[in-house]
């Protein structure tokens, strides 16, 4: 699986989610709706759905020009903007509940997932099969993990585990070793 192509033509994002390119991008949110609008979305709104490759064209887009760490920023503000389920009191419900709100946030068709791990008693895996870029995940992940971050632990770490093979690399998924 290919970042930045989604797996078929009619899966479509919810606007909500979208916003966090705008919201990600800081100072430079013109950037980010000039970006959004040459690749036909415009008017942005939070209940509006419109077509997922228009946004991975987007995000493709701001990787080229501003670079990847960027996407990274824009990860970070999804879970603030996009539709999440409720009852969330844990970190691990937090990271368990990440492939039901992609799926509160896409529709469709076939929109790959987000797969939690347990690995131990402060430390877990997430395996990401979808068309969004590793640097945006991993944004995501680690975004839900630090709102969700038990007391008695200092920080929270989300690292891409570069000796799986990752949708850069041409493969399905990537994996991300998340320790708090």
């Amino acid at each position: 699986m290919k970042q930045f192509t989604a797996f078929s033509a009619s899966i479509e994002a919810k606007g909500a989610g979208l916003l966090a390119i705008i919201e990600g991008m800081g100072i430079f949110k013109s950037k980010a709706i000039q970006v959004l609008s040459e690749n036909g979305i415009s008017d942005l709104t939070a209940e509006q759905w419109y077509p997922q490759q228009s946004w991975l064209n987007a995000l493709r887009t701001i990787a080229e020009t501003v670079g990847v760490n960027t996407l990274y920023s824009i990860g970070m503000k999804v879970p603030d903007l996009a539709v999440f389920p409720s009852g969330i009191d844990s970190i691990e419900k937090a990271l368990s509940s990440l492939d039901d709100a992609y799926r509160l946030n896409h529709r469709g068709g076939k929109i790959g997932y987000f797969r939690y791990e347990k690995t131990g008693e402060k430390s877990a895996l997430m395996i990401c099969d979808n068309p969004y870029p590793c640097a945006f995940d991993r944004g995501i992940i680690t975004a839900v993990a630090k709102k969700f971050k038990p007391a008695d632990s200092l920080m929270v770490q989300v690292t891409h585990d570069d000796s799986a093979l990752c949708r850069v690399k041409g493969g399905d998924y990537c994996t991300y070793i998340i320790a708090w």
